[in-house]
């Protein structure tokens, strides 16, 4: 039955967002049909339209949430972290996760769309960006925090070793979904880490 405009809801938005980011976490955008979506959030058309519009206005609300969850779990680990570089060597060896099949290969939905859609589409370009910036803010945090402490040196510049750690990262994720082995991937981690002396 089709839901009447202006009546309340009867599921959960937030939680059927999450679900959606979930999966197109998992498969990416254009592999994730409305069906697929329709059965992760367990909505009707009428009601995923009614709440979210579009598969691509879902998406970039995805895409927020996905940066939402990620940045606040950086951000808690930095804060617990017991210096700036223990938080950036346990940001990287995350990675191994993966390797190990201690969880899914999902990689990161940020990257993952960076290379789905290059620059096919503006918005999603956009929201692509965004997301990256707030990795970098994250990361150049640590880096100063890092400085501060005494333990990269300050004279290196805290911007540029923030976007090189952005990218070691990106590198990393896709060769661990390229199935690349644990030893290889800790032994690119430690010549990032070096990198930073």
């Amino acid at each position: 039955m089709k839901t009447l405009p202006g009546r309340p809801l009867e599921f959960d938005p937030d939680a059927a967002l999450t679900d959606a980011m979930q999966l197109f976490w998992r498969k990416g955008y254009e592999n994730t049909s409305m069906q697929d979506l329709l059965d992760a959030m367990q909505l009707s058309k009428s009601s995923l339209y009614q709440a979210f519009g579009s598969k691509q206005a879902l998406f970039e609300r995805c895409m927020t949430r996905y940066g939402d969850f990620m940045i606040g779990q950086l951000r808690t680990a930095l804060d617990n972290a017991p210096s700036g570089v223990a938080f950036i060597r346990r940001f990287l060896e995350s990675v191994l996760d993966e390797a190990r099949g201690d969880c899914e290969a999902r990689g990161c939905l940020v990257l993952n769309t960076a290379n789905e859609f290059a620059r096919r589409d503006p918005r999603i370009a956009e929201a692509v960006a965004e997301g990256l910036a707030r990795f970098h803010e994250a990361l150049l945090a640590a880096v100063q925090r890092a400085q501060r402490e005494g333990d990269i040196p300050s004279d290196y510049d805290a911007v540029t070793l923030a976007n090189y750690l952005v990218s070691s990262m990106s590198g990393l994720k896709t060769l661990s979904k390229a199935g690349a082995d644990e030893a290889s991937l800790r032994g690119i981690i430690g010549q990032v880490l070096k990198t930073l002396k």
